[in-house]
């Protein structure tokens, strides 16, 4: 499924307020002190998908935790801790990474921590949060179940609830917790960290588009929405010369994909064409941009365990619903298919790590059409863990 978003508009002061470059750098500062904090690598892919190449942010080594996750929820412990002192026990739902990340975080600061995980999360996740000291509670057959008796505990214990995901009354914490994930993005503004293309200047400082491309977004959004499309306007891009053209970005309820959108339009401007990438049992935020507000999914099966989520987080929701371009899904084997292929190149996901890279691949000619890729794009993807459950 395909959904070429028609709410598409420019990066604002508000949203800057949330999250922006400004953020990354106080986020990174604080990384900087940390014995473990090293930028992760990217691996580049040449010819990938029919493009000039395809850049890999690889987080599988993320700090000895092996995701991205490790930037986000001890991030937010970190500075709950600074900020209230430890003592009171934090406690967090989690398909995995999440937790490791808070119970990482909690016990660097002293502070106990109780994680709450469906039936589903593998032992092998449990195992690693026991290892951080964490006490672990199964609950529940899904996420949603886990979150709800995390909630509960934390209202009936007076605990620190920290989420990765965010609704009404609640946002605080995971809007810390996104800000901690623009530190991968950072990274990539390093020198040499994302090397400029060989067509650089036919991408860098042009237009938002391709010549011709306005009718092609055109007749792809009315194929596809039954409306047209609404482009955002450009802003000056900040060394643009060595951008992404496009970034994909997967999702379950929806943290990094935001906190990536926002970042990248900070920083390059609203050139880099976005594309939010759900399994197909999960596509909370599709159906949410569909509906033009958050909305909660039926879902189906999908083994893309880490990116199975019903509800879309809402500051998550809100900032896609206008940065991103495009919102698609995919099918668990088109993940397990990208995983092989990233792996014969070197670089090794897994199926929910590979699911950004399984995006661009699975797009259709029409799609690649409306977002101009061709043979000297440079898209950019997030490999988001390493293809193993942790041991």
């Amino acid at each position: 499924m395909e959904y070429l978003n028609p709410a598409r508009a420019p990066y604002t002061a508000h949203d800057r307020a949330l999250i922006g470059t400004e953020h990354a750098r106080q986020a990174r500062a604080h990384f900087a002190r940390h014995p473990s904090y090293r930028p992760t690598p990217v691996r580049t892919v040449p010819d990938l998908a029919g493009t000039e190449a395809v850049h890999v942010k690889d987080e599988s080594g993320r700090m000895g935790l092996g995701s991205f996750k490790a930037l986000g929820g001890a991030y937010a412990v970190h500075l709950l801790a600074e900020h209230e002192g430890g003592g009171t026990p934090f406690v967090c739902a989690s398909a995995g990474n999440h937790g490791i990340s808070v119970a990482s975080g909690a016990a660097e600061v002293g502070v106990d921590c109780m994680v709450y995980l469906s039936e589903g999360v593998p032992e092998a996740f449990a195992q690693r949060l026991r290892e951080l000291g964490a006490e672990v509670r199964r609950s529940g057959e899904d996420y949603e179940a886990s979150m709800a008796a995390a909630i509960r505990a934390a209202e009936r214990n007076g605990w620190r609830l920290v989420s990765d995901s965010s609704w009404n009354g609640y946002t605080g914490i995971p809007l810390d917790v996104m800000r901690g994930y623009t530190v991968l993005f950072d990274e990539l503004t390093d020198p040499g960290a994302l090397p400029p293309g060989l067509s650089e200047t036919a991408h860098a400082g042009g237009p938002a588009t391709p010549p011709g491309a306005p009718a092609g977004l055109e007749a792809y959004t009315g194929r596809l929405n039954g409306s047209s499309a609404a482009t955002g306007g450009h802003s000056a891009p900040h060394g643009a010369e060595s951008a992404p053209t496009h970034v994909f970005l997967q999702a379950g309820v929806g943290g990094l994909a935001a906190a990536g959108a926002a970042y990248v339009r900070d920083r390059w401007g609203e050139q880099p064409k976005i594309v939010v990438v759900e399994p197909e049992g999960a596509p909370c935020l599709l159906e949410s941009a569909r509906a033009g507000e958050p909305v909660r999914v039926q879902g189906g099966r999908t083994t893309l365990g880490r990116l199975d989520c019903l509800e879309p987080s809402v500051i998550a929701h809100h900032l896609l619903l206008h940065l991103a371009d495009l919102y698609m899904t995919i099918t668990d084997d088109q993940a397990a298919d990208a995983a092989r292929l990233l792996a014969g190149h070197g670089v090794h996901l897994s199926e929910c790590g590979a699911a950004g890279a399984a995006g661009l691949l699975a797009l259709t000619p029409a799609a690649r059409d409306a977002l101009g890729i061709d043979d000297a794009s440079r898209p950019l993807v997030v490999g988001t863990e390493g293809p193993v459950e942790p041991k």
